[in-house]
């Protein structure tokens, strides 16, 4: 399997801890790869017309894109602990987990595009303002959320969501306003595979 990839990418770092934890690490062919949203990438569009990263190319050419997908294909490929769980209210507590903190992660990112992307003098700042709102929403929900020890996609995204915080938003305090969510993130941080996959500028 071949992964088109940026090390920045929280989305990118969803799919490698997955990787990680499934034990299948060694079978992905990472990809160094650069996408914005206003630059084509001919490589990456040959395989996800949406140009972005995570994209995952199988053995037999099929393409996989978003991080969700993806992640859930290979925790098809391993015989542990399944990290989407079957069925049952299991299986949606973690993909509402994993909603919520993908959606903290599409704010994120909108406002990062809008701040360093956008010419200053075209920037909204009631749009900005409108993604941080969303954005702490979010954070306040995962708190909320009873977020456990034993993986699942659900605690996986919200950790790369966390660690994307402290990456790219270092002014945003989160920890004093959950501080039990701040605890939570420091114990699954000391995970093998969140610190191998710590984002890279």
């Amino acid at each position: 399997m071949k992964l088109f990839y940026s090390g920045a990418s929280p989305y990118v770092r969803k799919v490698m801890v997955v990787a990680h934890e499934t034990g299948l690490v060694d079978r992905i062919e990472r990809v160094p790869t650069s996408v914005g949203p206003t630059a084509l990438n001919p490589e990456v569009a040959a395989e996800n017309p949406l140009v972005k990263v995570p994209t995952l190319v199988l053995a037999d050419g099929t393409s996989l894109f978003d991080s969700r997908v993806i992640a859930e294909y290979l925790d098809t490929l391993h015989h542990g602990r399944r990290l989407f769980p079957a069925e049952g209210p299991a299986r949606w507590t973690a993909l509402r987990c994993q909603a919520i903190a993908d959606g903290l992660l599409d704010a994120a990112l909108l406002i990062r595009y809008e701040n360093n992307l956008r010419p200053e003098p075209q920037r909204w700042s009631d749009w900005t303002q409108g993604q941080f709102r969303k954005l702490r929403q979010a954070l306040a929900t995962l708190a909320e959320e009873g977020l456990g020890t034993e993986l699942t996609i659900g605690e996986i995204t919200a950790g790369c969501a966390l660690g994307y915080l402290d990456f790219r938003f270092p002014d945003e305090d989160w920890r004093q306003a959950h501080p039990a969510l701040g605890t939570w993130f420091a114990k699954i941080s000391e995970r093998p595979s969140f610190v191998a996959t710590l984002p890279k500028a």
